[in-house]
């Protein structure tokens, strides 16, 4: 990790389950989530979130924002909203079948990991690699598994560095963030599923969790892995962090 790896690129899902943003520097929030990143979602009437593991068709829709000023543009074949952010719900409850409310939360967003909630990080060599098992580019991988932090200096599965024991935590710098890495990233049914159609690609599951196993890192603690459809790292970050930037070329320090 001190040999030259760096932040190559910052992604932020400012809705929960809609299209990532590229962005050049993120800041910390006090709850140790980047800004932005995940700080809505879509909920029905009884307050359960409709998200890509829910919900096919959300994957059909493109979505764009304007964060400063709080709008957003939304696509799904022929129909189109552009407007305010908070004026979107009548058009994505038409889209989706479903009535749905924005929810909000600037302190952490709405990590699928509740517990770390930091930002997710991948090597782009592992996002090379995994795509290589299904035929798949690099940028279509990073779509499907939507981490918010793409390094780049790595070998694939070089992240994988970053956590070790149940009760432990890997402590790194990413510029002049210190994050705590906690444990590799349980997947769900979304990179199945082409992230512009929602289509799900047969034993992809299966296939990932075997390619996995077998080209896990020797040195990688073994009892983190329950099962091996697991791929990018958890973190967490201190409060202590909040109000720092990451900025994409930033050096990665152990």
């Amino acid at each position: 990790m001190t040999g030259g790896a760096c932040l190559a690129e910052i992604w932020i899902y400012p809705v929960k389950a809609l299209d990532g943003q590229q962005v050049e520097q993120a800041r910390i929030t006090a709850g140790g989530s980047l800004e932005f990143d995940r700080r809505w979602a879509l909920a029905d009437e009884s307050g359960t979130f409709v998200n890509g593991k829910r919900s096919r068709t959300i994957q059909e829709i493109r979505s764009r924002f304007d964060l400063a000023a709080r709008t957003i543009r939304l696509e799904r074949g022929a129909s189109s909203f552009d407007g305010p952010l908070v004026l979107c719900e009548p058009w994505l409850s038409t889209e989706l079948g479903v009535p749905v409310k924005l929810t909000e939360n600037s302190e952490t967003g709405f990590p699928d990991d509740t517990e770390s909630a930091g930002p997710t990080i991948i090597s782009r060599a592992t996002l090379a690699e995994t795509g290589s098992w299904f035929g798949l580019s690099s940028t279509e991988m990073r779509a499907r598994l939507r981490p918010n932090l793409v390094l780049d200096g790595l070998p694939a599965f070089g992240e994988d560095e970053l956590f070790t024991g149940l009760e432990e935590r890997v402590r790194f710098q990413i510029g002049g963030v210190e994050i705590q890495g906690v444990n590799p990233c349980q997947r769900c049914v979304v990179p199945s599923r082409d992230p512009s159609t929602g289509e799900e690609r047969a034993g992809f599951q299966k296939l990932f969790a075997t390619r996995r196993a077998a080209t896990l890192p020797e040195w990688v603690n073994r009892s983190r892995f329950t099962h091996y459809y697991r791929v990018s790292v958890n973190t967490m970050v201190a409060s202590s962090e909040a109000g720092k930037l990451l900025r994409q070329g930033d050096r990665v320090n152990r």
